[in-house]
This record gives C-alpha cells, structure tokens and sequence, in this order.
C-alpha cells in the first residue's frame, strides 16, 4: 500500500489554518490535527495558560517538541502555531515530512478575524493589535514562504474553496 502523506498549514494567526485544514482532512479522509489543540491536551491547560506560565520560550519548546511528534505520523492535516515556523527544527521536520502550504492572509483579515478572540496571547497586550501582527508578519513571513513547497491567499474566498485550491495543487 502506498505512504499516506501529510498536509502541513502554515501561516498567521487568523489565516483559517483550523478551518481550512478540516476541509481538507475531511475531503482527502485524513485525520486533521491542530498543533495547539495538542499542546493543550498533553499539558491540561489553555495556551494562554502556558504562556503566563512558562512564557513564549517555554511554550515554544513545548511547540517544537510536539510538532516533532506530529510530523511522525501519517496521512494527517496539520495546522501549525503562527510562529511555530520561528524554529528552524520545525521548519526542517515540515520540509522533510509532509507538503507545506503557506495560507498567506493580508493584516486587515487577520485584525478583523482576531479581534474578539481572547484565546491569542500576542495579542493580549497595551500594543494595537494591527501593530502586533504587522510585527510578527515581518518576522515570520520571510520563513513561511521558505519552508512552504506553495502558497494560497485566503483573504477573499471562503474556507471550503481555499481547501479545494489546496486539494487541486496536491500530487496526491
């Protein structure tokens, strides 16, 4: 029988990684799987929690250390962190395992997508919002676009057509 392969999502918060990546698993039979969702089972607390906790760096570590795991299954829909692509471990087990598919989202979607979402740390502080993620779109979009094998702008269609785009690139 043939490998399954993977489907890796990356890129900003509020880019429909979740949503998007649930249409595709669904579609393709794969099982669908959010990094952060795991990263709150496995420590029995919320991400903000682990944050407050332990900090950025401590959540990252936590981040690296369960993507390393995910990305050892098969036939499994990832939907990464936003800054999950900070880690050059990360990126590299993405590159290696799996099909990598930046979902790039202009900032304006990406404010109007967070606003009421109280669940992002980086966004719960005195900065404006739009500045945070202007902010981390520089820091991390350089690395989004060298780990991704293609990429789909999600900012004018709907999640069921973004995952249909996906699925016609795929050489599945």
């Amino acid at each position: 029988m043939a490998e399954k392969r993977n489907i890796f999502l990356v890129g900003p918060m509020g880019a429909g990684k979740s949503t998007i990546g649930r249409h595709i698993a669904d579609q393709l039979h794969l099982e669908f799987v959010d990094s952060d969702q795991e990263i709150e089972r496995r420590t029995g607390a919320d991400i903000a929690w682990v944050f407050d906790l332990e900090g950025e760096e401590g959540f990252r570590l936590r981040e690296e250390s369960v993507i390393g795991d995910l990305t050892e299954m098969q036939g499994i829909v990832l939907a990464t962190g936003g800054g999950s692509v900070m880690s050059k471990e990360v990126r590299n087990k993405l590159s290696a395992r799996g099909i990598v598919v930046y979902l790039e989202t202009p900032i304006e979607k990406q404010v109007a997508r967070t606003q009421r979402d109280k669940r992002r740390p980086l966004l719960q502080t005195e900065e404006a919002p739009r500045d945070v993620l202007e902010r981390l779109a520089e820091e991390r979009e350089p690395l989004y676009k060298e780990v991704a094998d293609f990429t789909v702008r999600t900012d004018e269609q709907s999640a069921k057509v973004v995952a249909n785009q996906i699925i016609e690139k795929l050489d599945f």
